[in-house]
């Protein structure tokens, strides 16, 4: 039985288009991405070590970066309920901490990533939230002299600290007193004999400072006493910074106090007084690198920046460098200050900012010569493209490849884009788009043919000898075409599926390949940028920096919602994109921008003149507020409806022609949106009606409504995939048919239950709020990550099944297929596609269904799409495994019979019914490529039929095609065209040698008759 099984799976996989070894790089591409960087935090944000760069992003990634071209050399991806709070370096490795309070501590090394060590400090559960998340976390490391070996200190939720081996082994462990109720930790630093914990205490009316010491070698405390301050509130830094002389190290805590800077020299017993610096205002002071080196900065009150530098052989603090024109102006943006240590360990500062007068970006270098107290500042200027990327948010400066001259002087820049860059001197060596890490909505868009693009747009107002001259040029083309064509038919040589849609010439025209694979990918990512990716290659073509328009003056993000393609190749316009954004202000506003895009160029539709190239795209404010929701009318303008707060159908375009055909569409537009009425989830139909008397435009009434049970709360609410449907029933081996229930209102919704841990999924006519399918699963550990996907009428819904209560159950990964069909069996048609969802028929459905075992858990579900919905769709998912996995609908089909298939099953081509869908790597599209953390899958049809074009895009970027049902309508690549021509040629030579023979055969069978 098993080999019938395997045997009807292998020929389940020669129907689909495999991918071979050799196709890999040709028809697919992958990008991979670690992430913007964690600049927030200098316990997160990148620095130069050696050859590398070594980072934490926003993904959730640990990464070391090549700093000669820009590739990973190796990254590290981290869990979402594992958060990285720090990490630290030495000469052959890197530690991190993560999870809540810093609980887990890893150790990778350098060179490849592996890990090396990985010990858990405290449970996870055990964590404490604070605000940022990091605070009270930090990582030391330090070399035992009397081990010759490497020791962790760790401090974990702001109260503990715990000392290491090099293996992992805990040496010995401390915990504050008071739990962090009152005091909360956030610098440690130790030298051989004592480790000092400083942190803020609360007090009565403000703050005051804390400081605690440890004995290295056993824990124990030597001291802990308050410093006398007043700090206002615990977002106020100070700042504790180290000096060495020999194995002793020696610690100054600086704070600010009625904007009078003060410091207090800690010893081990700390026993010591409080010392000012009168006579400077200062407002702020901050680290910038160089604190285990004895310097910080300190801001004045009139924006000057002090380079502070703690002497511990005259126990003093002082100024050694004034940076005095550092205050933000018109003139120049705000400076962003870092130290480094030189070959020769001298302390460096950096100042980078943007110069509005030379519209470049200024780098100052102070050189600081601790031994003869002197320092010096130099500087130069390199061309940073503010317009393409934006502004710099982070600066990470290599001091060890500073020099005299600065050609060698390495800069990483980080910027609100999303972009990484690295500038030696004043030239950029290369650029990580690492934005694309964080798409939020994209989709494909069709290139147009060659010779439309070529075409002269005054074909029609062409006289008789323009058309001539014309025709004349381009008659130079036939002896090149004449020669290709004698090429390609001699060697074979013909555009098949596995051949790069690549552009083979140096033409930067966008013009589509044979048979439509090459398109352009739009993609919107969260910091404000939009990118268009050519499919064949995964280059970026064009991107531009979304405006953020009146909110620039105050600051704000711009949030992609949805993206529409509202003109495609076959309009005079040529394709172009509608993104619908939010803008959130940093006064708390939230407005709802448009930005209309050339798809082929990323130019602005709506701004006609194109004053400037590359400047911010500048977004239409359609709605003063945030969306409820938004669609597209299926009519030749394409009209984009917006529904605001208030329920008020907004156009975009708003024109007479575009009001005109969307008040035809209204008695047909049906929407179900979220309620929330005496504390219970609703889920409320609406259409459209204008009471001029309320509102100038239409307003959204309800229509039904549903309740849910007491807590229970709407996740998702998830449209029916549209799409062309090429066959209305299936045909039984019976000759019966099953008509399939084709109700064009279907809408899925994912819901979760915390009181009863379990998830929901409805489908539902959103005409009259008819339930048509409903189940309850259940909520690993109270999570409900359902992953579901609705076509035509088929639903595959995914999610973990940890309930025993089942008799022979086990926890596990499930996959569920739902076929809905007319009536209440075979031939039981009531046209449910043309059926008014009024009608009592609606309700008569059919329910196949049936559950598998999926081997791994998905992130991303999506369904295939072709040109004409032909070919069989199958289902796309993105695995736990970090791979992109192909399911034949056949393997879910939920009539699969649980017994031997009868004669009349074959003949339909069900295969016997097993609970454990195949993990078998001949589904598997990524081939080898690791596609991490993946949130959407988009899939396109292409020109052919047989084939559909997929997307994914989460960490990384991947891009494949993939024929379900074989690429049916193309010619195999071993298909002999000589042969058939020849063969072709030789019963045509046949025909005519034997014509004259025949004839005269006849002729004489006429005369002997």
């Amino acid at each position: 039985m098993r080999c019938l099984r395997q045997l009807s799976f292998a020929s389940l996989c020669v129907t689909a288009w495999a991918l071979h070894e050799s196709d890999v790089g040709v028809v697919d591409w992958n990008t991979k991405l670690i992430g913007v960087p964690l600049h927030g935090s200098p316990h997160t944000a990148p620095a130069f070590y050696g050859d590398y760069i070594l980072t934490a992003t926003n993904n959730n990634v640990l990464a070391a970066l090549n700093t000669t071209d820009g590739s990973i050399v190796w990254r590290s991806i981290y869990d979402t309920e594992d958060p990285i709070m720090a990490f630290s370096h030495s000469d052959n490795s890197v530690s991190s901490l993560s999870g809540p309070g810093g609980s887990i501590l890893r150790t990778y090394d350098l060179k490849t990533g592996h890990l090396t060590l990985e010990k858990q400090l405290h449970k996870p559960v055990d964590g404490r939230l604070h605000e940022p998340q990091n605070l009270g976390i930090s990582l030391l490391r330090s070399t035992d002299p009397s081990l010759n070996s490497t020791v962790y200190f760790a401090l974990t939720n702001g109260d503990s600290v715990t000392r290491l081996d090099e293996t992992g082994e805990t040496l010995w462990s401390w915990n504050s007193p008071d739990q962090a109720s009152l005091v909360l930790y956030s610098h440690i630093i130790a030298d051989p004999s004592t480790v000092y914990l400083v942190g803020l205490a609360k007090s009565f009316a403000s703050y005051t400072l804390h400081v605690t010491t440890l004995s290295a070698n056993t824990g124990e405390v030597i001291a802990s006493v308050n410093i006398p301050a007043n700090i206002k509130d615990e977002t106020s830094k100070f700042v504790a910074v180290s000096s060495q002389i020999g194995p002793t190290t020696t610690v100054c805590v600086n704070w600010l106090e009625d904007d009078v800077l003060k410091a207090a020299i800690l010893t081990p017993d700390l026993k010591g007084q409080v010392m000012a610096l009168p006579g400077v205002k200062y407002v702020r002071i901050s680290e910038f690198g160089l604190s285990n080196n004895g310097q910080f900065l300190a801001i004045k009150e009139g924006g000057a920046a002090h380079v502070m530098h703690f002497d511990v052989q005259a126990s003093s603090l002082r100024p050694i460098w004034e940076f005095g024109d550092a205050a933000p102006s018109q003139a120049q943006s705000d400076s962003h200050f870092v130290g480094s240590l030189s070959r020769d360990g001298q302390p460096q500062v950096a100042r980078v900012y943007w110069s509005n007068a030379h519209n470049k970006v200024i780098h100052q270098t102070l050189a600081i010569d601790l031994s003869e107290g002197k320092a010096s500042a130099s500087g130069f200027a390199f061309p940073f493209e503010t317009r393409e990327y934006g502004v710099i948010r982070h600066v990470a400066f290599d001091g060890s490849s500073t020099g005299n001259t600065h050609e060698n002087t390495r800069t990483l820049l980080t910027t609100t884009t999303g972009s990484i860059q690295l500038w030696q001197h004043d030239k950029m060596q290369w650029v990580r788009e690492e934005a694309l890490a964080s798409i939020q909505v994209a989709e494909f868009v069709e290139l147009p043919e060659k010779k439309a693009v070529m075409s002269h747009a005054v074909v029609d107002e062409e006289g008789y000898f323009e058309r001539l001259q014309r025709q004349l040029s381009d008659a130079k083309n036939l002896p090149q075409y004449l020669a290709n064509f004698a090429r390609r038919f001699a060697t074979g040589s013909y555009a098949t599926v596995t051949t790069s849609a690549a552009s083979s010439s140096d033409e930067d025209t966008l013009t589509r390949d044979a048979f439509g694979f090459r398109q352009i990918i739009v993609a919107a990512t969260a910091y404000g940028k939009i990118f268009g990716i050519d499919s064949s290659n995964g280059r970026v073509l064009w991107s531009r920096v979304l405006g953020l328009g009146w909110a620039a003056k105050v600051g704000g993000t711009i949030i992609p919602i949805k993206m529409f393609v509202t003109r495609t190749v076959s309009d005079p316009e040529g394709p172009q994109i509608v993104l619908v954004t939010q803008r959130r202000a940093d006064n708390s506003l939230i407005d709802t921008v448009l930005f209309h895009v050339n798809a082929l160029t990323g130019d602005d539709v709506r701004d006609e003149h194109q004053s400037i190239p590359g400047t911010a795209l500048e977004g239409l404010d359609a709605v003063m507020g945030p969306l409820v929701d938004v669609f597209m009318l299926p009519n030749e303008n394409r009209t984009i409806v917006m529904l605001d707060e208030y329920l008020q159908a907004r156009l975009y375009p708003d024109t007479p022609s575009a009001q005109a055909e969307f008040e035809s569409f209204v008695p047909s537009v049906h929407l179900a949106l979220r309620a929330d009425v005496s504390g219970r989830r609703q889920i409320l139909g609406h259409q459209l009606a204008l009471n001029l008397e309320l509102s100038q435009f239409y307003v959204a009434y309800p229509t039904w409504t549903l309740s849910l049970p007491p807590k229970e709360e709407i996740n998702n609410i998830i449209p029916n995939t549209r799409g062309p449907v090429a066959s209305i029933g299936k045909v039984l081996g019976n000759r019966m048919t099953l008509y399939k229930y084709l109700n064009p209102h279907l809408t899925l919704v994912l819901t979760s239950s915390a009181p009863s841990s379990t998830c929901g999924i409805y489908v539902l006519d959103v005409v009259k709020g008819s339930v048509i399918y409903h189940a309850s699963v259940p909520a690993a550990s109270g999570v409900c990550d359902v992953q579901a996907t609705l076509t035509e009428n088929w639903l595959v819904y995914h999610y973990f099944d940890d309930d025993f209560s089942g008799t022979g159950q086990s926890k596990g990964y499930s996959v569920v297929s739902v076929e809905f069909y007319e009536g209440d069996g075979p031939d039981d048609k009531i046209r449910s596609s043309e059926l008014s969802s009024y009608s009592n028929k609606t309700l008569h459905v059919s329910t196949y269904e049936q559950s598998f075992i999926m081997p791994h858990g998905i992130t991303a579900i999506s369904p295939t799409s072709t040109k004409f919905g032909v070919s069989t769709k199958d289902i796309i998912v993105a695995n736990r495994k970090n791979s992109i996995q192909s399911i034949p609908r056949r393997l879910l089909n939920p009539r699969r019979p649980k017994h031997k298939p009868t004669s009349e099953e074959q003949e339909e081509m069900l295969v016997q019914y097993d609970a454990v869908l195949p993990d078998d790597a001949r589904l598997v599209l990524s081939h080898n490529y690791e596609v991490a953390n993946v949130r959407r899958i988009v899939t396109s049809p292409s020109l052919l039929e047989s084939t559909s074009l997929v997307f994914v895009y989460g960490l990384d970027l991947f891009f494949t095609r993939i024929a379900p049902s074989g690429t049916f309508d193309v010619l195999s690549e071993n298909f002999n065209k000589v042969q058939l021509v020849l063969t072709v040629a030789g019963l045509g030579i046949a025909i005519m040698v034997t014509k004259p023979m025949v004839q005269r055969k006849r002729l004489r069978e006429r005369w002997y008759q």
